[in-house]
């Protein structure tokens, strides 16, 4: 094991100097042999002599400036330690002490403890230096002391080499709760996190946030400045300006508080364990060393209050460390803190709630401006840095908002004066189907009902606008997952079998009149009214069936709008909803080709025409319906689609139906037989003597090139054949009419033809 022996001697001097060296025992204020010896550190004097020039020699200067205050600490611990020898409580065991004054210096307090870490009982004062010092006896068992933050850390540093419990009466330096540097130091004073804690919590209490900050140039000093300056700023304080005076100045006119001393149970052995573990009362307080060696007391708040030219110190109230709060005794003291928030110390007016500060070009945070929150967010407290956010999806917050508004749901509602007034335009429309319906059943033998396919065919008919009519109630009211997925498809199948149904009805008017036999023999192969009603309406439940399966309409909460959360229908997939109406679409284009082309047929008995106005309302309404759906945004867009949904249906089942229902019940002499007949024979004339003038025409000019175009005799058979599918046409009408006509009648006009 290495030793390492340091002897502490004086260094002679050769040079002749006002200032003579002190030995160690020079610096000893009081001692006192005893079983146990406990060390104490004081700064009697307030200061070194210095030098007439910066140091020459590594000599120890002598003290001055006497400190009235220290020197009655010293005595407190002087009488403390007999109280305990005069007593039983150490039976046999006599404490003693040796007290060295520090001079408020850092090199005469190491010097002292060098003295105090020396063997004990040993001729020479030595240190060893050891790997275990379990078994090591220094010459004391524990230090009291020092009472600046920056002499007791340079002393702890050393004492913690033998673990030397040091208990300090002053230091406050919040580094010295770190047990990992200073496993042995133990203080009776909160740690300076605790005092700027609490003047941080009295600036705010008191409203202020731009302040001025005095420490000292010493460890205690520098270290409190940081920390203060760390929990204004926590809590928005701002510093207009820090001044550091020189360490160590005395001051009469402060009044320094004499700590209470402790009474202490002092073993030879695991003194140090024993010392943290202690607890004691005093006036009903109790008292221990928390985890980090700080003493759970508390500060006194006093006010420095000048009165008729005298400073005077009074104690306002008492900083509780443990629970952050201060406890006022009486109503005094109550009003001297409300007095504190009078006193104006703020760069800039408090913001508001519903603002924020916007921070101007000054260095300090406190210097700033304050400006409104925008639209979707708010603050509720005042000074607040930055508005904070609303959930955009829930919640929004107009300009200048201490709060966020719950977003109202919204979809067409029922009382809606635009969803009511299309309702009542659908109950029309179910009323006049209806309607419809009872007069086609109660003229169900006239020719014009006849005419139209029969009463089950208008009925099909009447029955998809009845569907039709009542789906738009499905686009009304708050969407629901069954209502977004029947509206489309009931509408899609139902608009699909009636047009197919309008389709078969235009097939079968130009078969009737079609005179091409080319043309007719492929209509007669095509015309199968029930396959491909079946198989026209058979495909648009294929396509509604694989977009309810793979994406289905759903109902969605659209929050892009900023107040107002809209509840719609999502229509699952934009190319399903597109091939649905697109289908509806080319089989509307099919019925008015075919339609068209009949549109010359007689009056009164004609559809095609009719049929063909509406295919184009139908086509107008859903070529208008695409860029106004594609624009159109909020609760009104299922509006729309009804819109178009009824101008649609309406103008289908007026041109279909409107018509007849005239004839039927304002001109009826038109609905009979005979004036049926009649309509035919004169269509049949007009189409016949038509035919015949072109016929002559076409003669006359081939009878010019009968050498040059043999094939003129061929006219003659292609005359007689038209004329034969003149007769087929009429006879096919009669016969869906079901009408008994005399045999001699076409006869006689087919001769004449």
């Amino acid at each position: 094991m290495a030793l390492l022996i340091i002897p502490i001697t004086c260094f002679g001097s050769t040079l002749v100097t006002s200032q003579p060296c002190q030995t160690p025992d020079d610096f000893v204020a009081a001692t006192s042999p005893g079983h146990i010896m406990i060390g104490g550190l004081f700064a009697i004097h307030e200061k070194m002599l210095p030098s007439e020039d910066y140091p020459r020699r590594p000599e120890i200067q002598k003290c001055v400036g006497f400190e009235i205050s220290i020197f009655l600490q010293t005595l407190a611990m002087i009488h403390s330690i007999e109280m305990i020898n005069n007593s039983t409580l150490l039976s046999g065991v006599k404490l003693g002490y040796e007290i060295y004054d520090t001079c408020t210096e850092v090199t005469v307090a190491m010097a002292a403890t060098l003295r105090f870490l020396s063997k004990r009982n040993c001729s020479r004062e030595i240190v060893e230096f050891k790997c275990d010092y379990s078994s090591y006896m220094p010459r004391v068992k524990a230090v009291i002391g020092a009472g600046y933050s920056e002499i007791t850390m340079a002393v702890s540093r050393m004492l913690n080499l033998q673990l030397m419990p040091q208990v300090s009466y002053e230091s406050t330096a919040e580094i010295l709760s770190d047990k990992i540097r200073f496993p042995s130091f133990l203080r009776t004073v909160p740690s300076d996190f605790y005092q700027t804690k609490a003047m941080a919590h009295l600036i705010q209490k008191s409203g202020w946030n731009w302040i001025g900050i005095i420490a000292t140039d010493d460890d205690y000093g520098r270290l409190a400045l940081n920390t203060f300056a760390v929990q204004t700023a926590a809590n928005n304080v701002c510093i207009a300006f820090k001044e550091v005076l020189p360490a160590f100045l005395s001051d009469d006119t402060i009044e320094i508080r004499i700590n209470e001393t402790l009474e202490k149970i002092i073993a030879e052995a695991q003194l140090l364990d024993v010392l943290k573990n202690v607890t004691f009362t005093d006036e009903g307080n109790s008292f221990h060393f928390d985890a980090h060696g700080d003493m759970n007391t508390g500060y006194d708040v006093v006010l420095w209050k000048e009165i008729g030219g005298h400073m005077t110190i009074t104690k306002m109230a008492q900083y509780d460390l443990r629970n952050d709060v201060f406890i006022i005794t009486d109503q005094e003291t109550k009003n001297e803190f409300r007095n504190l928030k009078q006193i104006r110390s703020k760069c800039s007016k408090e913001c508001s709630p519903g603002q924020m500060k916007k921070t101007t070009r000054s260095q300090h945070i406190c210097c700033y401006e304050c400006v409104d929150c925008p639209e979707n967010h708010y603050s509720n407290q005042t000074d607040m840095d930055h508005c904070l956010l609303c959930n955009n999806e829930t919640h929004w917050a107009p300009v200048r908002s201490t709060r966020c508004f719950e977003k109202e749901v919204e979809y067409l509602n029922w009382n809606d004066s635009l969803a009511i007034l299309l309702l009542a335009l659908s109950l029309l429309g179910i009323i006049l189907v209806l309607a419809i319906g009872i007069i086609f059943t109660r003229n169900l033998n006239t020719p014009i009902v006849k005419s139209s396919g029969g009463l089950l065919v208008c009925y099909v008919i009447l029955l998809c606008h009845l569907l039709n009519f009542a789906s738009t109630g499905f686009f009304i009211g708050e969407p629901q997952d069954f209502t977004c997925k029947t509206r489309q498809t009931v509408f899609g199948v139902s608009f699909t079998l009636c047009i197919s149904c309008i389709l078969m009805k235009s097939l079968k008017i130009l078969l009737a009149f079609s005179f091409d036999p080319k043309l007719q023999n492929f209509l007669k192969c095509l015309y199968k009214p029930i396959p491909i009603i079946f198989t026209c309406t058979g495909i648009q439940v294929v396509i509604c069936t694989i977009w309810l399966i793979f994406a289905a309409p759903a109902v969605e909460e659209n929050v892009s709008l900023p107040r107002v959360i809209i509840l719609e229908c999502e229509e699952g997939s934009v190319l399903a909803f597109g091939t649905m109406l697109g289908y509806i679409a080319i089989l509307a284009f099919i019925c008015f080709i075919f339609a068209f082309k009949g549109r010359k047929l007689p009056e009164h008995y004609n559809e095609a025409k009719f049929i063909t106005f509406g295919m184009l309302i139908y086509f107008i309404a859903w070529i208008t319906f695409i860029p106004i759906y594609a624009t159109t945004f909020g609760i009104y867009l299922p509006a729309v689609e009804i819109i178009v949904i009824l101008i649609s249906n309406y103008g289908i089942l007026c041109c279909t139906f409107f018509p007849k229902c005239y004839i039927i019940l304002c001109k009826q002499e038109a609905n009979t037989k005979s004036a049926f007949l009649k309509m035919i024979y004169s269509y049949s004339s007009h189409t016949a003597s038509s035919l015949a003038i072109s016929h002559v025409s076409l003669d006359s000019t081939n009878s010019n090139i009968t050498t040059t175009n043999p094939s003129s005799s061929g006219k003659s058979a292609a005359w007689q054949e038209s004329k034969d599918l003149q007769a087929q046409a009429f006879a096919h009408i009669c016969r869906e009419n079901a009408i008994s006509v005399p045999k001699i009648l076409p006869r006689k006009r087919i001769s004449s033809i």
